[in-house]
């Protein structure tokens, strides 16, 4: 009787772990993983940037010391005060290349290189971890740190136009 009970109690465990696997929290926790992963793809193809994943609204923290460091309240402030500045001094887009993405509910982790070359033909490279918080599909908030002391040689040495 023992076996025939377990035997009958196995496709009830698989419902149940399958049901399990697909609740919104493990669907959300991989769909924000999922964007993430395809807009550092469409990054590296020309086709747009990470960027357009934050909600008009969101939340920027630039962590450290360079002259983009700080908080930024909304994404237009965050691309005029920070992207721009930066993407000014580069003769080429950055390209990406993502390390790992590590994802918990609302939450999702990038760890990436970027490179590219600066207007004085020298290259750019940093590794940037985010912690990023999606609501709804959109990143309402972004926790970035990176190489500093990189980006500031870049923002000194280089003037924007050059």
């Amino acid at each position: 009787m023992t076996t025939w009970m377990s035997s009958a109690l196995r496709p009830i465990a698989v419902a149940l772990s399958l049901a399990l696997s697909t609740s919104p929290v493990w669907a959300s926790e991989n769909a924000n993983a999922d964007r993430l992963r395809q807009a550092f793809t469409n990054w590296q193809q020309g086709k747009g940037t990470v960027f357009d994943l934050l909600a008009p609204n969101a939340t920027w923290i630039v962590a450290g010391s360079s002259p983009v460091s700080g908080v930024y309240n909304s994404k237009a402030d965050f691309m005029e005060q920070a992207v721009r500045p930066i993407s000014a001094r580069l003769a080429t887009p950055i390209s990406p290349t993502v390390q790992s993405i590590v994802a918990k509910d609302d939450v999702v982790v990038v760890l990436w290189n970027g490179e590219a070359t600066a207007l004085d033909r020298k290259p750019y490279r940093n590794t940037y971890l985010w912690h990023m918080t999606f609501k709804d599909g959109q990143v309402t908030k972004v926790q970035a740190f990176l190489d500093t002391y990189v980006l500031n040689d870049l923002m000194h040495r280089v003037k924007p136009g050059q």
